[in-house]
């Protein structure tokens, strides 16, 4: 079965600030991680993730320097 080409990936906001959250979408990069699972990244390439049940694990610490570890991800058609 092929993988899910998009995901939109919710950040949420700075704790305290009342910042909204952030939505960023991310594309299917055609390769793996070193565990074998598809890599997704935003546009950049900064922020990538892997994807697996509806959660996004970063591979890194997202833009802003907060670091997560499961964020909630939705496919995108």
């Amino acid at each position: 079965m092929a993988p899910i080409e998009r995901y939109a990936v919710t950040i949420p906001g700075t704790p305290g600030a009342h910042a909204p959250p952030r939505v960023v979408v991310v594309h299917f990069t055609h390769t793996t991680g070193a565990d074998g699972r598809p890599v997704y990244a935003d546009e950049s390439g900064t922020f990538r993730v892997y994807v697996s049940a509806g959660v996004a694990e970063p591979l890194a610490d997202p833009p802003g320097g907060r670091s997560m570890q499961c964020l909630h991800a939705v496919p995108v058609p």
